[in-house]
């Protein structure tokens, strides 16, 4: 019997080791930083091509692996947090605050990250002027942050923007079929909709797969339709909702869900 329950407790030490093993598989990483909150996949790779990121006080290369556990992973010289609960919050950035979590040096403008606090390292899904408002996702989950931002994908993004002057059939069309930039450079073919007059301009809804930076703005420039007001009301499957400028809220499980689905069509 002795000898039965010694070999039972081997086993159990056995299989206890190996599940310690199967713990300490390396991963790459961009992977590692992005589930410890750093940022998209990209950015991180990012870091590690900009010569930030060191494994046991060496010079990272991109593709490299890791353990997070046993190896000692620095960026820009500073020990990399564990991974942390993945975290999905809508905001409202209103006018005026930055849509980054840093700032350059003397820059004492606010970014999204100060209006919330929470005890994570979270990033903004994508960019939104810093004229603009609206809708801002935050995470922490860097393999959504890459499905919703990847140009591949072409994941819709949902604006309101007021017009200083009402648009006319040509001006709206031209704007559907792709306009070219001052760059030289034509945007995808849009969905754009007159919504409601207001005095001598306008609101209409605009609807795009991709997000160049101050898109909206520049098109709207080409066409001679100046800009007074740009809301985001959508990304994906995700509302802006209720929330009030500086205001902000936890996603559901089913808002998430959709979001890693796919489920990014708007629910019209």
């Amino acid at each position: 019997m002795d000898a039965l329950l010694c070999v039972i407790g081997w086993m159990g030490e056995l299989y206890r080791g190996w599940g310690k093993i199967r713990d300490a598989m390396p991963e790459r990483l961009q992977k590692i930083l992005a589930q410890a909150g750093y940022g998209s996949r990209r950015a991180c790779e990012d870091f590690i091509t900009a010569g930030r990121v060191r494994v046991n006080g060496q010079l990272a290369s991109l593709g490299q692996k890791a353990d997070p556990v046993i190896d000692k992973i620095t960026l820009d010289g500073k020990p990399i947090a564990a991974a942390e609960t993945l975290t999905y919050i809508a905001l409202y950035k209103p006018r005026n605050v930055l849509s980054t979590v840093e700032r350059e040096r003397g820059d004492d403008r606010q970014t999204v990250r100060d209006l919330v606090e929470v005890p994570v390292h979270l990033h903004p899904v994508g960019r939104l002027d810093f004229e603009s408002e609206g809708l801002v996702l935050m995470t922490n989950d860097g393999d959504l942050t890459n499905k919703l931002t990847h140009p591949r994908f072409g994941h819709e993004k949902e604006y309101r923007v007021l017009l200083a002057r009402r648009p006319d059939r040509e001006q709206l069309e031209a704007w559907k079929r792709g306009v070219i930039l001052e760059d030289g450079y034509k945007t995808q073919p849009v969905e754009v909709r007159f919504e409601t007059a207001q005095g001598k301009g306008a609101w209409v809804r605009v609807i795009m797969g991709e997000g160049r930076k101050r898109q909206i703005r520049e098109t709207c420039a080409q066409l001679g339709l100046p800009v007074v007001r740009i809301l985001r009301v959508r990304i994906g499957a995700l509302r802006l909702g209720n929330l009030k400028p500086r205001q902000w809220r936890y996603l559901t499980k089913q808002e998430v869900e959709d979001l890693k689905s796919g489920e990014m069509k708007s629910r019209r």
